[in-house]
C-alpha cells in the first residue's frame, strides 16, 4: 500500500516523504513544481509533475500504485498574494482540491490528510486558540482553507471520507536533509537568517507598540519535524478506524519578534540588524496554539519545542545549502 502525497516536493510536503520513507513506506509523490523542488525528494521516490486537479493524471497514478491514503500540501500560501490575486488562491487551493477529492472517492480511497492553517480563525478572540474558537479568516488564503474545511465535512458526511485536517501554526526549521526555500520569503526564521548570511542588510519588525512584553507580536513556532510526526500519527489514527477531526498544531507557547532575532543572534553569532517598520494590517499581537486535542487524539507530543533549537536546525541546513536548492 502506498501513500500520495500531493505537494511532496514542497518545505512541508518534503519532510513528511523523508519521515514516511525513514517508516519504511511506500511514497508517491505529485507536485507542479511551481514552489516546490524535485532536489528535495529521493531520487528513487516516484514522482508526478503536474496539477492535483488533473483528473487524468491523478487516475493514472491511482491506477498505477495501490493507494491508500491521501496526504494533501499543494497549496499557494502566501496572505499578501492571496489578496492580490484571490482567483488563483480559490482556484489552485479549493477548486482543485475538490476535484482531487472527487478522484479519491471516485476510486474508493477513504483516507485523506489535509494541511490546514490556524488562518482559518482570523483575528483570535481568546489565546491560546482552541479548535472551537470560531473561524471567520481574514485572507482569502484563509478562506479557500476554511472552504476545503467545509467540503471535507460534507465529504464524510457523504461518502465515508474519512480525514485529519491538522491546522499549523509557524511551520519553521529544517531536517538535515529538508528545508526552507521560498521565491519571495515571508517567513520571519529565514528571513532573519538571510540577515546573517549578508543576504539582505536588515530585518523589518512590523509594528513595536503591540501589547506584548518586548512590543513585538508573538507567535507560536512548531518544528517542521513535529508537524510531520503529527502527520504521521494522523495516518495511523485512521488506519485505527479513527473518526475525522481538526487538530491544531503548535507547541502552546509563544516567541516574539524580538525574541526570535536574539535567538538568531545566538545560534549563528552575527550581529542581526534589524529597523522598525509600521504594523502590517490585520495581524495580530499573539497567535498561540491549543494543542491540546492533538496530543489526546493522536498521541501527539512536539521534541523541538524551543526556539533555539529551531532556529539551530534552519541554520544548519542554510550553511549546506547557502543558495537554498539552487546550490
Amino acid at each position: 500500500m502506498a501513500i500520495l502525497v500531493t505537494g511532496g516536493a514542497g518545505y512541508i510536503g518534503s519532510v513528511v516523504v523523508e519521515d514516511l520513507i525513514g517508516k519504511g513506506e511506500e511514497v508517491v509523490v505529485l507536485d507542479n513544481l511551481s514552489y516546490g523542488h524535485t532536489q528535495a525528494i529521493g531520487a528513487d521516490v516516484p514522482f508526478y509533475e503536474g496539477n492535483i486537479g488533473d483528473s487524468e493524471l491523478v487516475t493514472r497514478i491511482l491506477n498505477s500504485y495501490e493507494i491508500e491514503a491521501c496526504m494533501h500540501f499543494s497549496a499557494f500560501a502566501f496572505v499578501g498574494e492571496s489578496v492580490e490575486k484571490p482567483q488563483i488562491y480559490y482556484q489552485n487551493n479549493f477548486v482543485e482540491t475538490v476535484h482531487l477529492l472527487d478522484v479519491l472517492i471516485k476510486n474508493n480511497i477513504k483516507k485523506f490528510i489535509f494541511s490546514s492553517t490556524c488562518a482559518t480563525y482570523g483575528e483570535p478572540q481568546y489565546v491560546p486558540i482552541d479548535e472551537a474558537h470560531p473561524q471567520f479568516p481574514t485572507s482569502p488564503y484563509g478562506w479557500s482553507k476554511f472552504m476545503v474545511e467545509r467540503a471535507l465535512i460534507d465529504y464524510d458526511a457523504a461518502y465515508n471520507l474519512k480525514y485529519v485536517a491538522p491546522r499549523y501554526f509557524n511551520a519553521c526549521g529544517a531536517t538535515e536533509r529538508c528545508g526552507e526555500h521560498h521565491d519571495p520569503e515571508t517567513h520571519l526564521i529565514p528571513l532573519v537568517l538571510q540577515v546573517a548570511q549578508l543576504k539582505r542588510e536588515f530585518i523589518s519588525i512590523f509594528g513595536d507598540d503591540y501589547s506584548t512584553p518586548d512590543g513585538t507580536a508573538i507567535r507560536d513556532y512548531i518544528h517542521v519535524s513535529d508537524l510531520s510526526q503529527a502527520h504521521i500519527l494522523a495516518l495511523e489514527y485512521l488506519r485505527g478506524g479513527g473518526d475525522s477531526q481538526f487538530v491544531n498544531l503548535g507547541n502552546g507557547g509563544g516567541y516574539s519578534v524580538n525574541e526570535v532575532i536574539e535567538a538568531a543572534g545566538k545560534v549563528t553569532g552575527k550581529n542581526i540588524a534589524s529597523k522598525i517598520a509600521p504594523r502590517r494590517a490585520g495581524d495580530p499581537s499573539r497567535l498561540i496554539a491549543d494543542a491540546k486535542k492533538a496530543r489526546e487524539v493522536l498521541g501527539w507530543n512536539p521534541q523541538i519545542p524551543d526556539i533555539e533549537s529551531i532556529i539551530e536546525s534552519a541554520w544548519a541546513w542554510h550553511l549546506t545549502h547557502p543558495n537554498g536548492y539552487g546550490s
